[in-house]
C-alpha cells in the first residue's frame, strides 16, 4: 500500500499541482491511518475494507482529535482511493460510505473599514526605513487585493504591471490570475521597487533574484510575513486576530459590504466554488442583522 500513496503523493504534486505542504500533510494523514490498520497496509488497498477506516475515525474521537482534523484525515483517504479506483486498482471507495464529523464552520475574522483605516494612519516609523517601506508595501498589497500569504510570497517582479495596475498570482493547483491593485498600494509598490528592494538585495548578498519581496536570505518566507505584519501593525493584532488571512477576509467583507458582485469577489479571491466565497455573505448578512436589531423601534 506504500507504494501507491506515494504514487498519489506524486500524483496530487506533479499533476494536481499541491504545494510541497499540502503533499507533506496527505503523506502524513495516509501514514497515520496506514499505521492504524498495521499489517492490512501490507496487504495492499484491495483488503482495506469499510470497518477498519470507521475504527480509526472512531479513534480520532476517542483522542479528542478536533472534528475539523478528523474531516481533513478522512478527506485524504477518500482522495487517496478515489485515485485508486479511477485506475480500477480497487473496484469501490471503502471511505465513500463512512460518515465525516460535523464540524460547525467559523466566520472569517476581519477588521472594520474605520478600524482598517485607522491603523494604515497610524502605522509606526520603526527605526529601519527600508524594513518598513517593504512592510508597509506588503500589508498595503494583501489588503488591497485579497490575495493569500503563499501568493504575496510566490509574487516575482515581473508579476506587477504598473501601467495596468494589476498583478498576475499563482493560486491553488498552479492557477494563475490577474488582480487589480489599488493606488495605495501601488504607490507604495512602486515606492518599494525605486529603492528598498535594491537595498535588501544588497543585504542579502544576492547578485540578483526574481522575487519581488525579499527577507533574510533572498524571497521573503510565509513566516517572516506573518510575524511581520503582526509586528506592524502593532496591538490591533492582538485586538482582532490582525495576520496575513484575516487581511484577506477584510477585502472580501467590505468589498461586498460595498455592493460588490459575488461572482466577481469568487474570481478575485481565486476560489474553485462559489461556495468558499458566500461564507462572506454570512458575515455581512449578521452585521445587517445586528444593524436592524439595534437600529429599528421594533427590531
Amino acid at each position: 500500500m506504500k507504494r501507491d500513496v506515494d504514487k498519489f503523493l506524486a500524483y496530487m504534486r506533479d499533476v494536481r499541482g499541491r504545494s510541497p505542504h499540502t503533499v507533506e500533510a496527505y503523506s502524513r494523514d495516509l501514514g497515520d491511518f496506514m499505521r492504524f490498520i498495521g499489517p492490512a497496509a501490507k496487504r495492499g488497498a484491495r483488503r482495506v475494507e469499510v470497518g477498519q477506516i470507521r475504527e480509526f475515525m472512531a479513534g480520532l474521537y476517542d483522542r479528542g482529535v478536533k472534528p475539523s482534523t478528523s474531516a481533513r484525515k478522512l478527506a485524504v483517504i477518500r482522495s487517496f482511493f478515489n485515485y485508486l479506483v479511477r485506475r480500477e486498482q480497487v473496484a469501490v471507495n471503502p471511505a465513500a460510505r463512512v460518515r465525516a464529523p460535523k464540524v460547525p464552520r467559523a466566520l472569517p475574522a476581519f477588521l472594520g473599514a474605520e478600524a482598517l483605516r485607522r491603523l494604515f494612519d497610524e502605522m509606526p516609523q520603526g527605526r529601519d526605513e527600508v524594513v518598513r517601506v517593504r512592510d508597509r508595501c506588503i500589508v498595503e498589497l494583501l489588503y488591497s487585493t485579497g490575495i493569500r500569504l503563499s501568493e504575496l510570497v510566490g509574487l516575482n517582479v515581473e508579476d506587477v504591471d504598473f501601467k495596468g495596475a494589476l498583478i498576475r498570482v499563482a493560486g491553488k493547483g498552479a492557477k494563475e490570475r490577474v488582480v487589480p491593485v489599488g493606488r495605495p498600494a501601488l504607490r507604495w509598490l512602486q515606492r518599494y521597487m525605486s529603492a528598498e528592494r535594491r537595498a535588501l538585495i544588497e543585504r542579502s548578498g544576492a547578485a540578483s533574484t526574481p522575487a519581488l519581496f525579499l527577507g533574510r536570505g533572498g524571497r521573503i518566507s510565509g513566516r517572516q510575513v506573518q510575524r511581520r505584519v503582526g509586528l506592524f501593525l502593532g496591538g490591533a493584532a492582538a485586538r482582532a486576530a490582525v495576520n496575513p488571512h484575516a487581511l484577506r477576509h477584510s477585502f472580501a467583507t467590505h468589498m461586498l459590504d460595498a455592493g460588490a458582485d459575488l461572482r466577481a469577489v469568487q474570481e478575485l479571491l481565486g476560489h474553485a466554488s462559489l461556495a468558499s466565497t458566500q461564507i462572506y455573505t454570512h458575515v455581512t448578512s449578521r452585521r445587517l442583522r445586528e444593524t436592524v436589531e439595534t437600529a429599528h423601534p421594533r427590531g
